[in-house]
């Protein structure tokens, strides 16, 4: 009998043991054929859906451990959790590791309950945009940027060119329409939570486990085995539900044995640490 549990399929239909699908969130949130270790929504689609598809699942738990990224992607993916948890009529539990913070916490309030660390990092409900300027380099260095467009918003933001006044207030524009859908989702997903008083939940901040806490932004701290016994007891059986494992010869392998390939290993690692680094992480 015991060998019976064991087999993938049958096995679900015959253990008695509540089943909580765990799904983990780790890195920065981007669509991109680098980020091997990113969050993107077409990485993790078929896994939610797998998660919330498991036969004997009670519940699911998001781990997460993002400084986040962007923002689409993040709507994307907190919306597709939301979706199946309606059909399933199923609840969510959101788990913060070292940092559940912008993009990471959009994640976060897909669940309906959100749970951390006391030293977590959690919050930073804003928007950012950060580059470089190199015009007066390329000046120093006798350097030409010839750029031609069909079109003036084309050279929007260029790096290698003067900051315009017009471009700048473009993207203040862009930033205030992304803050406020990040602002709605939280208070739509977090509704009488939130601490009312507080001026400082909406501008960028973030906080440790225990201040978010105090201000509404997370419901408790705990972790997912001691939370998920104490909702399920503590024979409840924790099923991780990963990206398949691709072989050695899949195309994304071969890709990093190159040159670029490394180029965006280096990269994706940059980005990892400077987004981390802006939470003291």
């Amino acid at each position: 009998m015991a060998f019976i549990r064991g087999l993938p399929v049958i096995g679900d239909f015959l253990e008695n043991r509540p089943k909580v699908a765990v799904i983990r969130f780790s890195g920065v949130i981007a669509d991109s054929g680098a980020k091997k270790q990113g969050i993107s929504h077409a990485c993790f689609g078929k896994i939610i859906d797998k998660a919330f598809d498991k036969v004997g699942t009670k519940a699911v738990a998001l781990v997460i451990n993002s400084p986040g990224g962007a923002a689409a992607q993040s709507s994307l993916i907190a919306g597709h959790i939301r979706q199946r948890a309606e059909e399933k009529e199923m609840p969510v539990y959101a788990f913060v590791e070292d940092v559940a913070a912008s993009g990471g916490y959009w994640l976060a309030c897909a669940a309906d309950e959100i749970h951390a660390q006391e030293c977590s990092i959690v919050g930073s409900i804003g928007v950012i945009s950060a580059s470089f300027g190199f015009e007066d380099f390329i000046e120093k260095h006798e350097i030409h940027r010839r750029l031609h467009t069909s079109g003036l918003g084309k050279s929007f933001l260029d790096p290698f060119l003067p900051e315009k006044k017009e471009d700048v207030a473009r993207l203040e524009t862009i930033q205030k329409e992304i803050h406020i859908a990040f602002k709605e989702w939280v208070q739509e997903r977090r509704a009488e939570k939130l601490s009312s008083a507080d001026e400082d939940l909406f501008d960028g901040s973030f906080w440790t486990g225990m201040s978010a806490m105090e201000k509404g932004i997370i419901d408790g701290i705990g972790d997912v085995r001691s939370v998920m016994r104490r909702h399920y007891g503590d024979d409840v059986k924790l099923v991780e539900i990963n990206p398949e494992k691709k072989g050695l010869l899949s195309l994304p392998f071969l890709g990093r044995l190159s040159m670029q390939g490394f180029a965006d290993e280096a990269l994706e690692v940059l980005e990892t640490r400077s987004l981390r680094a802006r939470f003291g992480l």
